[in-house]
């Protein structure tokens, strides 16, 4: 017998072996690298480093102490507000208009060019000709003229009247200012900027192209329509506005605007109180208090990179090593293997990098930070106890971040964490992750109730902090259950769920044992439940100890009529061969059955039953049998055992025993209590005496429980029936009262 620090650990129904031999430095250092690159990747997630010398205290708190200016620095404005200032002051720029006198002059020139074209184009043609060439000349100047249009400059006499008229209007109203449209950013005032001089005007008095045709639309000479649609051309086309923006000027004033715009609050001085003990957080003060950390981890870059980044995974590596020392103390059979530890690594990194993103979004919600996910999922797949280390070193490592220091994320997330993994222990119906859910969002709920009253918060403000702890539980748990086949996979550990799904007597495995090998199964299920009270009886997997049984023999199924339990009476096929062979056969059903636990990818801790269950006894039987045929000297007694290996652990030894048990009291004529308790006696002392106990984790004082579990139980199976007499229709009394 074994204690249970040998060979290997059974971990919630699972093996995980103990570490190859190695040397020893290589072997540590494999999980010291892991351990590093953890804390790496958790400084990777917050760079602003852990320990951090200005605290950071939620509104609403109590400042714990005197927060003073170390050097001067700005609080800087939240961006939305800073854009929106921003918007404000482009908007308050008015745009800047430039007369320019020059296009007086410039537009009544070209007013009478144009028309002096149409004219010396009109006479050199003649009459006939004198339309198409107006036509052709005003195309030359730009202008799109139509038969009747060019007919009426055509004539001399209307073609002088509309020349005056167009050069009166533009000296008089070009000269008083008209731009051809307003900037779509000229609300209210504009700028006006004339012979050096600015003056503000009302955007409304200035006089735009459009304003100014309507204003002059009965000056044409006639009022033909020919006249009208003559003018309407003239007009658009000689016109050039007197007033035009200045772009560069309006710009550089718009530069200017959004420059005076400060980017900061407000600044506080070198040695300022930013908050005092036992004053009460207002917004201002936190907003101060963010401020000085940023400015502060922003004076640390430079010449102090380097140390801060040490001293950071540094600060992040001792307190994951806090961890990994508890594994190595509570659970070396983990420390040992690399997957688990993998797992582990795993699991900090995902609550790590969750945290991170929660810091970014709501660094004031930390109910937010999926500690309750990590808890849960290492509770089922390990133990609560190693889970709820895991929990506490989480909450600490988070809540020691920069950006959680001084808020509650390390009191709530140890409360949440911490019933979770008090909660899930094992899981063997889905109906229990509502057990789950409930009990990790009371404690979030109950974490919030707490904080709210003292700090004074308000009924909604703790109604939220508890919802988002709800949301937090509910997710935690949904995650981790989806993902606890991968993490068993991963590491080889066989959670109860899934011992539970391996249990299904429908499986194919063993519906084929019920069919053929009907005597196996008979004696299966009879042993399966001599295991599964003594596994329970001393503190052991009861249920991996029952699915084990239901496994042990499906080697059998290869040749069931070679076994005597499914040759119903008939004739024994070990009668026609020689001992050797007949002890190969029924050695080889240890190796075929591992051989189809393979096949239907059997878990290696149901698969571990198959061999260990036999140990290396002798198949004696076969044995005395050969040396009665060809005597001792000649024989192997290693042909004629098992292969082993001896029971690794509690519930593989219970196995062995209940299996001889079952067996040898089955053969007995009057199983009575007495020759019962003497059947288990001798094969607990057989068994013993033989060695195959000897790395099974068992006590003297479990063996005498096993002993009695089995008494009771078999004595329950074989209990004495009274012989009713025959009733009516020659039914017993027994059958006739059911």
């Amino acid at each position: 017998m074994a204690s249970r620090g040998g060979g290997t650990e059974r971990t919630n129904g699972g093996v995980i072996a103990a570490a190859a031999a190695e040397p020893r430095a290589s072997y540590h250092a494999k999980r010291a690298a892991l351990l590093l690159g953890l804390a790496v990747a958790t400084y990777a997630l917050f760079p602003a480093g852990a320990a951090v010398e200005s605290p950071i205290f939620e509104v609403g708190s109590v400042a714990t102490r005197d927060i003073i200016a170390p050097f001067a620095f700005t609080v800087p404005k939240p961006a939305d507000q800073l854009a929106r200032e921003r918007d404000d002051a482009m908007r308050s720029v008015r745009p800047v208009l430039v007369y320019r006198a020059f296009a007086v002059d410039s537009t009544v020139k070209r007013t009478s060019r144009v028309l002096d074209s149409l004219g010396a184009a009109a006479a050199a043609a003649g009459g006939g000709g004198a339309v198409e060439a107006v036509q052709r000349a005003g195309g030359a100047a730009g202008i799109t003229l139509t038969a009747p249009e060019a007919q009426y400059l055509a004539s001399p006499a209307r073609r002088r009247a509309e020349g005056e008229a167009l050069r009166r209007v533009f000296e008089r109203q070009l000269a008083a200012g008209v731009v051809a449209a307003l900037p779509a950013d000229a609300r209210g005032e504009v700028i006006v900027r004339r012979a050096g001089v600015e003056r503000v005007v009302l955007a409304d008095s200035i006089v735009t192209f459009a304003a100014m045709a309507q204003r002059v639309r009965g000056a044409a000479p006639d009022g033909s329509a020919a006249a009208d649609a003559v003018w309407s051309k003239l007009l658009g086309a000689f016109f050039e506005p007197s007033l035009v923006v200045d772009q560069a000027a309006t710009d550089e004033r718009r530069a200017s605007a959004l420059a005076s715009v400060p980017t900061y609050l407000v600044q506080v001085r070198d040695g300022e109180k930013i908050v005092g003990a036992h004053e009460v957080v207002g917004r201002a003060e936190y907003e101060k208090m963010r401020a000085l950390h940023d400015a502060a981890a922003g004076r640390h870059r430079g010449e102090e990179a380097v140390p801060r980044l040490v001293g950071a995974i540094l600060y992040d590596m001792l307190l994951l090593a806090i961890f990994w020392i508890a594994i190595v103390l509570f659970r070396p059979a983990l420390y040992g293997s690399m997957p688990a530890l993998g797992l582990f690594a795993a699991v900090f990194l995902v609550v790590i990098a969750a945290a991170a993103a929660a810091a970014k979004w709501a660094p004031e919600r930390p109910e937010l930070v999926p500690v309750a996910f990590a808890a849960v999922i290492l509770s089922i797949v390990f133990d609560p106890r190693i889970s709820l280390v895991a929990a506490m070193i989480l909450a600490v490592l988070v809540g020691g971040q920069a950006v959680y220091r001084g808020t509650n994320a390390l009191f709530i997330n140890l409360v949440g964490g911490s019933a979770a993994a008090l909660s899930a222990r094992v899981l063997l119906r889905r109906t229990q992750t509502y057990q789950y859910v409930l009990t990790i969002a009371g404690a979030y709920l109950a974490a919030a109730v707490a904080i709210g009253l003292t700090l004074g918060w308000s009924a909604a403000d703790i109604l939220r902090s508890g919802a988002f702890g709800v949301g937090n539980a509910v997710v935690s748990v949904a995650f981790a259950v989806f993902l606890i086949p991968l993490a068993e996979r991963l590491t080889g550990v066989t959670s109860h769920l899934t011992l539970i799904e391996y249990s299904d007597l429908n499986r194919p495995l063993l519906r084929r044992l019920s069919m053929e090998a009907p005597g196996t199964y008979a004696h299966t299920i009879a042993m399966a439940n001599l295991v599964e009270a003594a596994c329970n009886a001393i503190g052991a997997n009861g249920l991996l100890g029952r699915v084990g049984a239901y496994y042990h023999d499906i080697g059998k199924l290869k040749k069931p009529q070679y076994f005597v339990e499914n040759q119903g009476g008939g004739r024994n096929p070990h009668d026609k061969l020689k001992p050797g062979t007949s002890a190969q056969i029924i050695r080889g059903h240890v190796k075929e059955g591992l051989d189809l636990a393979a096949e239907h990818r059997i878990p290696a801790v149901i698969a571990a039953f198959i061999p260990e269950h036999h140990g290396t006894t002798p198949i004696t039987f076969f044995y005395e049998k050969a040396k009665e045929r060809d005597g001792a000297s000649g024989l192997n007694p290693g042909d004629f055992a098992y292969p082993g290996p001896v029971p690794q652990s509690a519930e593989t030894a219970i196995c062995m025993l209940a299996d001889a048990v079952e067996a040898s009291v089955r053969v007995l004529s009057d199983p009575t209590p007495q020759r019962i308790r003497e059947v288990i006696d001798h094969v607990v002392r057989q068994r013993t005496d033989q060695g195959q106990l000897r790395d099974a984790p068992l006590t003297l004082r479990q063996l005498e429980t096993v002993k009695d579990s089995f008494a009771r139980v078999l004595m329950g199976m074989h209990h004495a029936r009274i012989d009713y007499p025959a009733s009516g229709g020659g039914v017993s009394a027994e059958f006739a009262a059911t």
